[in-house]
């Protein structure tokens, strides 16, 4: 199954990918931990894509097209794959029809007032990745998977998050309509547990 992700950042699209990705027996396809890669490896390609994600901007269509293209012709993407943080645009779901057939989308749904404490109380471990938040934290500020230490992003200040936020609704949010359309998408509560989200978006996908 191709199965897509949608959400505005912060909806819990990462989270929910991982346990999705393990119960369908499909990679995990996420272009936020590919750039992530590059930008920590100081990669071309990192170093163009950091100067638009400091800046709350999204990355090049091409670029990102270009990249997700060559991810998908992997072996492991034959039987199906689940993709979070693309497409982004229109324009980038246009493009991803050319060389790939997205067989459901998920559009995990949280008011946008909910999102910025969400984002800004995020703390991510710098060795694993494992992710946290403050509230649940107890003044912990290391990783309890592997004890390094957690850190907040670079682009989860408030006012890039905020940045980030405004650009969701203009440019990504008409995918909802565009998915709509073609009768494949599917809107799923983004409020509650993790396990309460994860049954929801089980229950739509069948």
């Amino acid at each position: 199954m191709n199965i897509l992700l949608l959400g505005a950042p912060g909806a819990g699209k990462g989270t929910q990918a991982v346990r999705l990705a393990e119960r369908y027996g499909i990679p995990h396809i996420s272009t936020g931990d590919i750039f992530r890669y590059n930008i920590k490896e100081k990669t071309p390609i990192g170093v163009i894509a950091k100067s638009y994600i400091d800046k709350g901007q999204l990355v090049p269509d091409e670029v990102t097209v270009q990249i997700v293209k060559e991810r998908l012709e992997k072996e492991d993407c034959k039987s199906g794959y689940l993709l979070d943080g693309f497409p982004r645009t229109v324009a980038q779901a246009e493009a991803l029809e050319k060389f790939s057939k997205v067989e459901a989308v998920v559009d995990i749904d949280v008011p946008l007032d909910k999102l910025l404490k969400r984002i800004t109380g995020r703390r991510v471990c710098g060795s694993c990745g494992e992710s946290y938040h403050i509230d649940h934290l107890d003044g912990k500020t290391s990783c309890s998977k592997c004890g390094e230490e957690l850190i907040q992003r670079a682009d989860d200040n408030e006012q890039t998050v905020a940045s980030r936020l405004d650009v969701y609704v203009k440019q990504t949010s008409p995918l909802t309509e565009y998915y709509a359309e073609k009768g494949i998408l599917k809107n799923v509560n983004g409020m509650g547990s993790v396990d309460e989200v994860f049954d929801r978006i089980i229950s739509v996908l069948g």
